[in-house]
């Protein structure tokens, strides 16, 4: 690591652990240099450093100074009812409107679901599916059909081990993403019209399995700082017959909320005594920011009743479609169910995947990604304290890529929608993440595309958009 890197380090961890405050002024650069020891272009490169992090900004003739941000944060209430009783759910309509207007033209991805594709390593990809399709072994494309490729489920079980969770490959089915992953789980342990427990608000494909599947939501509120409620899941599993759980513990997608360890731990232990099996939604889990990463429910499972989802197509391989399910006691269910529908997800994909990681530095890579995504989501940190209201409100994620917004109650998302989507911007409006299409003045913001001028222009005019409303 060079001077200038090293320096940046020490004073981005005085910011991040509260010792210099939000606002509060820096040493200047003849200071920096004498207490630190080191040349003045080095304190400036270190400085230009952190002011692309977004955590210090200069003002003319002042001086560096802390950006402060601590006046947007979410306050640290549910924002949902505690007890929306059950609902069906139809926001199919709504979510492919939007969906669909974003692939009419094109847009600032904004209200993207994915990071942005130059982060990924796919020439090293494709030379790993060239390797492993030379090298396949035929027979092995039928008899791995379902569960999938034994050595690729091989480096998913080490994986768990390296995060102190012990997995059998047996419990360990590849599937075609995640969403299929999390499909399956709720097929094998539901039927039409029961009634499953989801976050308020929700990831928008998780409200639309349920509508396809003819379930009945019950939603949670998810707190932007501490996660899910767990004092509203108790009591909805005291007064309604809930039959699973679909919860996304790290990195919540829309909000970027996690739950603690602790909270974790309460949350199996509360299903445990009920006997409802959780479906995890963990496709962000590997975007941590920091050198910790966080746990999983799977890790306090005692007996089988969490199915953890997550897939590559986040972290290391969009479009090649490869997640898993780590599924416990309903692993032979849904392979049954894998056997019945698709029958397998793609199998070269699957063994350029598995030689990717063991032999691609799967975990240097993911380094790399997880400081770039936190270098762009303190980018729009500062871009949002310079051109937005200083009412709007956000959560503060410690991993993942995205950002939940509150706008002024005046605000209605969907129509601003409509109006960024004529300026050039996408953005992903409330109500598509809730089953009674609540959130009307919430938004998310997708900030895992490398940061540039142009962006922080788009950002200028979607700030300008939520002023004039």
């Amino acid at each position: 690591m060079k001077r200038y890197e090293q320096l940046a380090q020490s004073i981005a961890g005085l910011i991040r652990s509260g010792s210099l405050q939000p606002g509060q002024r820096i040493p200047s650069v003849r200071m920096a240099s004498r207490t630190y020891k080191v040349s003045p272009s080095t304190v400036f490169r270190a400085y230009y450093h952190l002011e692309n992090l977004g955590l210090i900004h200069a003002r003319p003739q002042s001086g560096y100074f802390v950006t402060s941000l601590s006046e947007h944060a979410l306050p640290e209430v549910p924002q949902a009812p505690e007890d929306a009783g059950s609902t069906s759910v139809a926001v199919s309509e709504l979510v492919f409107s939007v969906l669909k207007a974003m692939r009419e033209s094109k847009q600032a991805p904004l209200g993207s679901a994915f990071p942005g594709p130059g982060l990924f390593p796919m020439q090293r990809l494709a030379r790993s599916m060239a390797k492993a399709t030379r090298l396949m072994d035929l027979d092995s494309v039928v008899a791995d059909l379902a569960p999938g490729n034994l050595n690729l489920r091989r480096q998913i079980a080490v994986r768990y081990g390296i995060g102190g969770v012990s997995v059998p490959v047996e419990d360990i089915l590849v599937t075609d993403g995640a969403l299929e992953a999390l499909n399956l789980c709720l097929q094998a342990v539901t039927e039409p019209g029961d009634l499953v427990a989801i976050e308020a608000p929700a990831f928008y494909a998780c409200l639309q399995v349920l509508e396809r599947l003819k379930l009945q939501a019950v939603p949670i509120p998810v707190d932007p700082r501490n996660g899910i409620d767990l004092d509203a899941l108790a009591r909805a599993l005291e007064h309604h017959d809930i039959r699973a759980c679909w919860f996304m513990t790290n990195f919540q997608n829309p909000t970027g909320v996690s739950l603690s360890a602790e909270r974790k731990r309460e949350l199996v232990e509360l299903l445990h005594r009920h006997q409802v099996p959780l479906v995890e939604d963990d496709v962000y889990g590997e975007l941590y920011y920091g050198s910790q990463a966080p746990v999983t429910t799977k890790a306090f499972d005692r007996d089988g009743l969490v199915m953890h989802c997550s897939s590559f197509s986040k972290c290391l391989a969009p479009g090649y479609r490869v997640g898993w399910v780590a599924a416990g006691r309903y692993a032979e269910a849904i392979q049954r169910l894998k056997l019945m529908t698709t029958l397998s997800a793609s199998v070269p994909a699957q063994a350029a995947i598995a030689d990717y990681l063991e032999f691609g530095g799967y975990d240097r890579h993911l380094r790399s990604l997880r400081a770039r995504l936190e270098s762009q989501k303190h980018q729009m940190f500062a871009a949002i304290d310079r051109h937005f209201p200083a009412d709007v409100r956000f959560t503060r994620p410690a991993g993942g890529y995205f950002l939940w917004l509150e706008l002024p109650g005046q605000v209605d998302t969907l129509t601003l929608f409509q109006r960024a989507a004529e300026a050039g911007i996408s953005l992903a409006p409330g109500p598509m993440f809730s089953a009674t299409r609540d959130f009307r003045h919430c938004l998310r913001l997708n900030y895992g595309h490398p940061w540039t001028a142009e962006l922080d222009q788009v950002m200028a005019r979607l700030g300008a958009l939520v002023a004039a409303n």
